[in-house]
């Protein structure tokens, strides 16, 4: 069987891609560096982290970029013997602005030097390129509307002011009419567009309704490229708002046909635990469609996407496995960082394990010392262990649950005047706008040397846990791991994300105290929560 999510932990806005028998998948990525996850895979069931190709500060640079900003709904594609990314860096959330550049890259290969980017434009954000089969090249992109009420295309939201179509070439950039070729259904929030084309039609996919609950796949078709487009009978083609099911907030996906001739539907989905909320985030699923008159429908039935469908091989999904890691060399391929491209300043990798360079703080924009993984299940235990010398408590290294500057918990070794070296709990339970930061737990005094640090989270609860020695201890209460989620904090609408586990360092001294991290070590599961 398939297994949904094929893309666990946060891979949000799956853009599809074959070539020949392989397909891609490309994800967004928001604030966190390298930008865009494309996985790999020739059987649907198990994919592979093959490259984050926006890896350098010609392509990405997002210090200032606001939560939840940065990397928005890349479109990967592949034609004239190279693949094509586009990709939009959104500098601004809250607002009647957006401020979406939107981007170019190509490569040859995947795992290749992808070229400096081509800027597009600024008009909307979830870009895409269609390639047509005369060899022409058709920008496709959402067109935001900063003039407020009654000025859209679309009365269910007037920000969404509808799909613009215009034609571009790496020589001459977008040239030739724009028009507005598409205002959305009745839904609202139209967004996401991807064009392809099949038997005479030109077909315009489209996301709707938002990132939460009311999540749709739209379709509509025209016989010219320029429309008008008609929409599907059913309006959508995916929605899973009103169920209850394990599979929800269905949406923003892509098209492909096999090299076997079956068809399949990418889309983001969230497994919300009880309360709900969803500590995942938004992750990537895939549906088996078919062709009817020609429209696409669910294969099976309905708009409701299931959490396990049949193989179209007899490979079987891998189950999830632990991982463990010493953190010599090279970082291991799981864990991102935040919004920098200059890694040398928040990071070193050694034979000894991973230094983290003590920046700015948990909360900051722009330079952080923290390099984390996804969550990918709802329970599980992640272990590191540290070694910090500070001396003042403005100085700071440990073990964090962290989803952005509203939403965290930390296990912090740091200094307490009158104790010397201790430990401490740091969290921001998603109380924006104030940021109040607690201190659920007094302050643990330290012996000298490596401190071990454990976190175990079991859906809406975790526990710190530490040890000097082989003994572990539990550090301060029962936390509220539901805060560490889309709905925490300003909720889905405002949190696109999902929940990291990783290690952090700060040092507002402003000396760049570095702390060694010698190993992490991730358990999926819920056999260790007691």
């Amino acid at each position: 069987m398939i297994k949904n999510p094929i893309l666990p932990g946060f891979n949000p806005d799956p853009s599809i891609c074959r070539v020949g028998e392989d397909y891609y998948i490309a994800t967004s990525t928001f604030e966190w560096y390298p930008g865009v996850q494309i996985h790999h895979s020739r059987d649907l069931v198990n994919w592979d982290l093959v490259a984050r190709p926006l890896n350098r500060a010609s392509l990405l640079d997002m210090r200032g970029n606001p939560d939840s900003c940065g990397i928005w709904a890349p479109c990967l594609s592949y034609a004239d013997g190279k693949f094509w990314l586009v990709y939009t860096d959104v500098k601004r959330l809250d607002g009647a602005f957006k401020d979406a550049p939107n981007y170019i890259t190509t490569c040859e290969t995947m795992d290749g030097e992808w070229s400096d980017p081509w800027f597009v434009n600024a008009s909307g954000f979830d870009p895409s390129l269609f390639h047509d089969e005369d060899g022409r090249k058709w920008f496709v992109n959402m067109q935001w509307n900063h003039r407020g009420a009654g000025t859209g295309v679309n009365a269910s939201h007037d920000a969404f002011d509808g799909i613009l179509l215009q034609e571009w070439s790496p020589a001459q950039g977008l040239f030739g009419p724009v028009k507005n070729i598409y205002s959305g259904t009745t839904r609202g929030l139209t967004e996401a567009p991807h064009l392809f084309r099949r038997n005479g039609y030109y077909y315009l996919t489209t996301a709707e309704g938002g990132t939460g609950y009311a999540h749709a796949v739209s379709l509509a078709r025209a016989r010219d490229i320029w429309g008008p487009y008609e929409d599907h009978p059913d309006l959508h083609v995916m929605c899973a708002e009103g169920s209850d099911g394990p599979v929800q907030r269905t949406g923003h996906g892509q098209y492909v046909e096999t090299h076997w001739g079956a068809h399949y539907h990418t889309f983001l989905m969230g497994r919300p635990q009880p309360g709900p909320f969803c500590p995942m985030g938004r992750e990537t699923g895939i549906e088996e469609v078919e062709w009817r008159d020609d429209w696409l429908y669910l294969k099976h039935g309905g708009m409701i996407a299931r959490d396990t469908l049949p193989s179209p091989t007899k490979v079987a999904a891998r189950p999830p496995a632990s991982v463990h890691r010493t953190l010599r060399g090279s970082l291991p391929p799981e864990f991102q960082w935040l919004r920098t491209p200059q890694t040398d300043r928040i990071f070193r990798e050694n034979d000894n394990g991973l230094s983290l360079i003590g920046r700015e703080s948990i909360g900051s924009w722009f330079e952080q010392s923290l390099v984390a993984r996804r969550q990918e299940h709802a329970s599980y235990k992640a272990e590191t262990a540290v070694s910090f010398s500070p001396t003042t408590y403005q100085q700071g290294a440990g073990l964090t649950t962290y989803y952005n500057r509203h939403k965290f918990h930390a296990v912090i070794v740091t200094f307490e005047p009158g104790i010397g070296r201790a430990l401490t709990i740091m969290s921001c339970p998603g109380d924006w706008p104030d940021e109040r930061v607690d201190f659920p737990a007094n302050p643990v005094p330290l012996t000298e040397g490596e401190v071990k640090l454990r976190v175990i989270v079991d859906g809406a609860k975790q526990q710190f846990w530490y040890a000097q020695g082989h003994s572990w201890k539990k550090l301060g209460p029962v936390l509220d791991a539901s805060v560490i989620s889309d709905e925490g904090g300003r909720g889905e609408h405002a949190s696109f994300t999902g929940a990291f586990v990783g290690m952090v360092a700060y040092d507002l001294t402003g000396q760049a105290l570095e702390a060694q991290f010698s190993q992490f070590d991730y358990w999926p599961g819920r056999a260790f929560t007691t």
